[in-house]
Parts: structure tokens; C-alpha cells; sequence
């Protein structure tokens, strides 16, 4: 029973937040307006990289720093967090709190922008191959200059994929352990490894701490979308569900990522399709081994499906998500 109170109102939160921003997503208006919670959290990274990543400290002292920024990045969003949820709480009562933080919990979520940057892409491919890289250039790291119709559109999948687990499920997956404060804490790990966390010159020993972090506050979010793929291509037709299993039982494990792996290999094997392979960052040729056994070639038709895909698997998650809402609610009112 304990158990049960404990998680049902984290469990509400992320239901709440999963159906807001699959309807709205995060306001244009709101960004230009105030900012986002990410950019917020940018900042401080930001400053703390600027003040104890200095050239001229010593690796060793560099790293030790990593692990000072890594626990104020964590601890000072995560803090806030806990307190204006216990105002919401405190001041409202629990008809409007709870909705109230699940819709301010969704701007963690990035179901609908992935969606959209994803879908942007599909469709400029069909105008122009100069379109679809301008496109692709908002979502991935790599040079699109350097990227044909094919690459492009394998670059949009592998994002589909990876940002699924990372942007999507891992934030909705730590909302449902610790609501608002479980999100914040997840989405602050997530940024610091996305801008210091990085084999660079200048983040390699700063960035250590935020990088390993990241990996294993990843690793359930990263297995568990794996599942919702292969669960959304056994519900769809075209799909490939033993296909799916197959490949990310042999592939996942391959890949540079210890998580991106297991979305990005069930999404291969659900569409018939490879995925990775060798690719160049910042014109440095980087030899990845490939993940499916389907073709390289994609065209547009194939991110469609991925598309097809992934939205089935989002409505898979939200559909478990309030299964285990009403099961919690139910164990409730018997006792």
C-alpha cells in the first residue's frame, strides 16, 4: 500500500505530462517569451564550465572539477524543482496540483518537437537534397554537406531512435519514480552530457563525470524504449517485430552508445532497414559497424515508417503509463 501512494501521484504526473505535449508540445511563444527549462539549465552549465574548466589547470584537477559541476548541475535544478512542487501542493488542492505539474513537467518531454523536426526532414527530402540537409542539420551533429539523400535520411532515423529513449522516455521513466524533481534531475544529467560530455580536447577530462552519469541514468529509459518499439511493430502492419528482437539481440551491444544501441537497433530490425555505420564528425572519418541487415539506401517512404513507428510506440508508453495509473488507484481504494 505504501508503495502504491508513493507512486501513484509520480505515475499521475507523467500521464498528465505524456498527453500534454503529444497535444501541444512547448509553446514557439513561450520559448521567445521566457526561455525553456533545458536553456536554463544551459546557463549554469555553462558558467560552471567557464569558471573550473580553465586551460590552465591540470587534467586531474580538471576532472575532479567534472564531478564538482556534475553534483551542482544535478542538485540545484533538482532542488528547485522539489520546492515548487511542494508550493504547487501546498497552495492547491489536489484536483488542480496535480494537473498543474504534469503540464508544467511536460516542456521536459519532447515527444511532439521530435516528431516534428523529424517529419520536416521526410518531407524537404522530397523537394530537394540541399532542403533535407538543412533540415537534418537541427537534429543531428554530424556535417550534412557531406551526406547524400540516403545518409540524410539514416541520420533522421538514428535520431528518431536515440532521441525516443533520451528525450522521451527517459524523462517520462524518472517523472514516474520522482515526478517534477525526477524529471528535472534526469533532464539536468542529460544536458550537462550533451554540452561537456563530449571526447573533445577541452571536455575530455571536465566532462567525464557528466558523461558516465549520463550513461547510467540512460540505461533503463534505453532498454525500456526498446521494448515499446518492438511492442508498436507487433501492432502495426509492415513491420517487423521478430525482426526487431532479432537484431537488437545481436546489434545493441555493438554500437559506440552503451544505450543508443538497444532504440536504435529495434528500430533497424522493426523497418527492414541498416542503421549507423560509417560516418564523419567535424570531417574526421569515424569507422561505426553496421546495425540491422536490411538496406543502407533509404528514402523518404522509410522515414514515414519510422515515423508510423515511433508514434505507435509513444502511444504504447502512454497507454502503459495509465494502465499502472488506474492498477495504483485501484490498489488505493480497496485498502
Amino acid at each position: 500500500m505504501r508503495l502504491s501512494r508513493f507512486l501513484l501521484r509520480p505515475v499521475s504526473t507523467a500521464c498528465v505530462a505524456s498527453v500534454t505535449d503529444a497535444m501541444a508540445g512547448y509553446p514557439q511563444a513561450l520559448v521567445s517569451r521566457i526561455g525553456h527549462p533545458v536553456i536554463w539549465i544551459g546557463r549554469l552549465i555553462s558558467g560552471l564550465d567557464r569558471r573550473l574548466n580553465t586551460p590552465e589547470r591540470t587534467p586531474a584537477r580538471r576532472r575532479a572539477n567534472g564531478f564538482v559541476a556534475s553534483a551542482v548541475i544535478v542538485a540545484v535544478p533538482t532542488l528547485a524543482a522539489i520546492a515548487l512542487e511542494r508550493s504547487i501542493r501546498r497552495i492547491l488542492p489536489r484536483s488542480l496540483a496535480l494537473p498543474l505539474t504534469g503540464v508544467l513537467a511536460s516542456s521536459l518531454v519532447a515527444q511532439r518537437s521530435l516528431h516534428d523536426h523529424v517529419l520536416a526532414v521526410a518531407q524537404q527530402a522530397q523537394v530537394s537534397l540541399p532542403a533535407a540537409r538543412r533540415a537534418v542539420s537541427h537534429i543531428v551533429g554530424r556535417d550534412p554537406e557531406q551526406l547524400d539523400e540516403a545518409a540524410v535520411l539514416r541520420a533522421a532515423t538514428e535520431t528518431l531512435a536515440e532521441n525516443f529513449s533520451d528525450g522521451i522516455v527517459a524523462p517520462l521513466f524518472w517523472m514516474a519514480l520522482g515526478g517534477l524533481p525526477g524529471a528535472v534531475f534526469y533532464k539536468a544529467v542529460n544536458t550537462a552530457d550533451s554540452m561537456i560530455g563530449h571526447r573533445t580536447p577541452r571536455h575530455e577530462a571536465f566532462g567525464y563525470a557528466a558523461a558516465r552519469l549520463d550513461d547510467l541514468v540512460n540505461l533503463p529509459a534505453s532498454r525500456l524504449s526498446a521494448l515499446w518499439i518492438i511492442l508498436a511493430a507487433l501492432s502495426l502492419p509492415g513491420m517487423d517485430a521478430r525482426g526487431s528482437l532479432r537484431v537488437l539481440r545481436r546489434d545493441a551491444r555493438t554500437h559506440r552508445s552503451p544505450n543508443a544501441g538497444w532504440p536504435e537497433a529495434a528500430m533497424a530490425g522493426a523497418l527492414g532497414i541498416r542503421l549507423s555505420g560509417p560516418r564523419a564528425y567535424n570531417g574526421v572519418r569515424v569507422a561505426e559497424p553496421w546495425v540491422g541487415d536490411g538496406t543502407p539506401d533509404l528514402r523518404p517512404a522509410d522515414l514515414y515508417r519510422a515515423l508510423a513507428l515511433y508514434r505507435r510506440a509513444c502511444l504504447i508508453q502512454t497507454l502503459a503509463g495509465v494502465t499502472a495509473m488506474a492498477l495504483l488507484g485501484r490498489t488505493l481504494r480497496r485498502r
